[in-house]
C-alpha cells in the first residue's frame, strides 16, 4: 500500500512553517495516543503515521530530501534517513513522540512509557538562513566569498555563568535542579519544562549587568562560503554548527546560506540553458552573414542565412551553464528579432519605396508569410 503524503497526514500545505506542523501534529498526537484509544487500532496506525510525517517534516535535510524527493529521499533503505521505527511504549515508542514538543508526556503514571531525566533537557540550537545576491556570471563560474553573521559569544564579565562576578547561580527551587516538573491530571502524568528555570535547573539571584544573565553576548562573526560553479537560484548551502548555540550544553544549530540570482541585461536562465534576444538589421535579416553574440565565457560567431525571419530561433550547443550536478554545459538560445529601421532620411525612404514596388512587382515568392496568412484570411472568411 503506497504511503500517504506528509503534509497530507499532518493536514498542512508544503510552505507550511515549523511551527504550523509541530500545533498540526501535537493537535493528531493527542486525538490518536493510544493511552487515550485503547482500543482503537486504527487510532494506533494515525498516530504512528502521524508521528512519523513530524519526524520527517521537523528535521530540515530530511524536510528538503522528501520536498526533492518523495518518500525515496527519506526511504532508510535508500539511504534517505527515514523515519525511526515505532517499538513499544517502553522502548522509545509512543512516549519519545512527544520528546520536542511537550518534554515527557504520558509518564508512568499513565501506562504510556515516559522516561524520566536526572536533569535539564538540552535543545539544538535553532538553524539560521543568509539570503546571500549574486550575478549570473557568479553563479556560472563559481566564487568565494565572505558574509557576516550574527554569532553568540561568551559573556567576558561572567564568563559564561549568567551570574554578577562574585556570586554563582544556585539550584532551582522549584524542580530541585532537574529542569522539569511532573503534573499529575487524572490517569495522565504530564512533565514540562520548569516554568521557574526555563528548563536549565538555575536560577541567578544577581544577573550579570553586562549580558542580563544570558551568560552571552551578541556578536557578528565574518564566514568564508565558497560558491559553487553552476548554482541555480534557490539553492542553499550547508554551513554546519554557525547557526544559534544549543541550550544546556546542546548542539549548535547550522547556517544555509540561499542563492539569489540577480536579473540579467542580457541572458535569461532557465536550469542550465540561456535565451537571449538578438537584434538583427531588416538587411542582414534578408540577405543573411556573419553575426556576433556574446556568452558567458566571450563572444562567439556564427552565419545566418538569407530570409531570416523575426523570432527565429539559433541554438549553440554547450555555451550555456555546467550545473552543479550536471555533467556537461547547456546550451545558448539566441532567439532572432527583425529590427524596422527608424529616422530615415529622404534617400533612405526614397529606396525603401523603390524596393517595396519592386517587391511587390516580383510576386508573392518575396513574401511567402504574407502570402499564407492572406490565404487564410480568405478561407476564414469563404
Amino acid at each position: 500500500m503506497a504511503k500517504r503524503d506528509f503534509y497530507e497526514i499532518l493536514g498542512v500545505a508544503k510552505n507550511a512553517s515549523d511551527e504550523e506542523i509541530k500545533k498540526a501534529y501535537r493537535k493528531l498526537a493527542m486525538k490518536h495516543h493510544p493511552d487515550r484509544n485503547p482500543d482503537s487500532k486504527g487510532a494506533e496506525d494515525k498516530f504512528k503515521e502521524a508521528k512519523e510525517a513530524y519526524e520527517m517534516l521537523s528535521d530540515p535535510q530530511k524536510r528538503e530530501a522528501y520536498d526533492r524527493f518523495g518518500h525515496a529521499g527519506v526511504d532508510p533503505n535508500m539511504g534517505g534517513g527515514g523515519g525511526g521505527g515505532f517499538g513499544g511504549a517502553g522502548a522509545g515508542g509512543f512516549g519519545d513522540a512527544f520528546g520536542d514538543i511537550f518534554g515527557d508526556i504520558f509518564g508512568s503514571g499513565g501506562g504510556g512509557g515516559g522516561r524520566g531525566r536526572a536533569g535539564p533537557q538540552v535543545y539544538r540550537g535553532a538553524d539560521l538562513r543568509y539570503n546571500l545576491e549574486i550575478t549570473l556570471e557568479q553563479a556560472a563560474h563559481g566564487f568565494d566569498t565572505t558574509i557576516r553573521v550574527p554569532s553568540w559569544n561568551e559573556c567576558e564579565t561572567c564568563h559564561g555563568s549568567g551570574a554578577k562576578p562574585g556570586t554563582a547561580p544556585t539550584t532551582c527551587g522549584t524542580c530541585g535542579g532537574h529542569g522539569q516538573v511532573r503534573m499529575q491530571q487524572g490517569l495522565f502524568s504530564i512533565q514540562q519544562t520548569c516554568p521557574k528555570c526555563h528548563g536549565t535547573g538555575k536560577v541567578i539571584p544577581e544577573p550579570c549587568v553586562t549580558c542580563a544573565g544570558a551568560g552571552r553576548i551578541k556578536r557578528n562573526k565574518t564566514l568564508e562560503v565558497k560558491i559553487p560553479a553552476g548554482i541555480d537560484d534557490g539553492m542553499r548551502i550547508r554551513s554546519s554548527g554557525n547557526g544559534e548555540p544549543g541550550m544546556n550544553g546542546g548542539p549548535t544549530g547550522d547556517l544555509y546560506v540561499e542563492i539569489h540570482i540577480k536579473a540579467h541585461n542580457v541572458f535569461q536562465r532557465e536550469g542550465d540553458d540561456l535565451h537571449c534576444e538578438m537584434p538583427i538589421s531588416f538587411a542582414k535579416s534578408a540577405l543573411g552573414g556573419e553575426i556576433e553574440v556574446p556568452t558567458l565565457s566571450g563572444k562567439v560567431s556564427f552565419s545566418v542565412p538569407e530570409g531570416t525571419q523575426s523570432g527565429k530561433t539559433f541554438r549553440l550547443r554547450g555555451k550555456g551553464i555546467k550545473g552543479v550536478r550536471s555533467g556537461f554545459a547547456g546550451d545558448l538560445f539566441c532567439h532572432v528579432v527583425v529590427e524596422t529601421p527608424v529616422k530615415l532620411t529622404d534617400k533612405q525612404k526614397e529606396l525603401l519605396r523603390e524596393f517595396e514596388q519592386l517587391t511587390q512587382a516580383g510576386g508573392a515568392k518575396h513574401s511567402p508569410q504574407s502570402k499564407s496568412w492572406m490565404d487564410k484570411v480568405k478561407d476564414f472568411f469563404e
